[in-house]
């Protein structure tokens, strides 16, 4: 019954409360928030500089001293200085409100500051590890490499490998050559000796030969007249 009479009511005004609002029966304000915080934040901070305070101390002084010295028909607030109290209370009392605001604003705007900067190191964090998780890989990555000092050492160590390979062939080379050579100079030395048997053998003098029909020795009465005449002609 009291949810329907409450409905009820509610519909007679023609207007909803709206969750986390409280109804209030004063009339509301509107003005620009922003403008306000910076009219409490140049008041806050004017009343921290020390013109402020040397002029609100002149400000007193004078007030003080006119009131005791000037004639008594010419004092505006006589001791005990009601007036001046007031007008100081009411300076305190608005003063602040204005530095709570204005101190609001600027823990809000440290509060944005840094959670901005947190946001900041976390994504540098980030980044670091990241940067940091590259540079082991690469490290890793450049260890397995050939370095240049390795390719020399391997460059050189193949060209040792060449030369002396090289030189066992020259070597077996000559080997070969030496060889052949003495065999050559030993069939040569076989073919001189065998030229020159012929030609020792052509200069040995010969000895005449004997004649195969040899002539009859002379007789004592001188030589046969048959044996000397030439053959007759057929």
């Amino acid at each position: 019954m009291a949810a329907e009479k409450k409905t009820k009511e509610t519909a007679s005004t023609g207007s909803l409360n709206t969750p986390g609002r409280t109804a209030t029966f004063l009339p509301r304000m509107t003005m620009d928030q922003d403008a306000f915080g910076r009219f409490a934040e140049a008041f806050a901070r004017f009343m921290g500089t020390p013109g402020f305070i040397l002029w609100m101390t002149v400000v007193i002084v004078a007030w003080l001293l006119w009131n005791t010295v000037a004639p008594e028909g010419l004092r505006v607030d006589p001791f005990p200085f009601i007036f001046l109290t007031l007008i100081l209370s009411l300076q305190a009392s608005y003063a602040s409100p204005l530095i709570l605001l204005a101190t609001n604003r600027q823990e809000a705007r440290d509060r944005i500051s840094s959670d901005q900067d947190r946001r900041t190191a976390a994504q540098s964090r980030a980044d670091m590890d990241y940067l940091a998780r590259e540079i082991a890989a690469l490290r890793m990555t450049v260890g397995e490499m050939a370095t240049r000092e390795f390719i020399r050492a391997e460059l050189r160590n193949e060209l040792r490998e060449v030369l002396q390979e090289l030189d066992d062939e020259r070597s077996a080379d000559d080997g070969d050559d030496a060889g052949s050579g003495k065999k050559g100079k030993s069939k040569k030395s076989k073919k001189d000796k065998a030229r020159s048997e012929p030609t020792a053998s052509a200069s040995e003098p010969t000895e005449p030969a004997e004649p195969t029909d040899a002539a009859p020795p002379p007789g004592p009465d001188g030589p046969d007249p048959a044996a000397e005449a030439p053959p007759a002609a057929e």
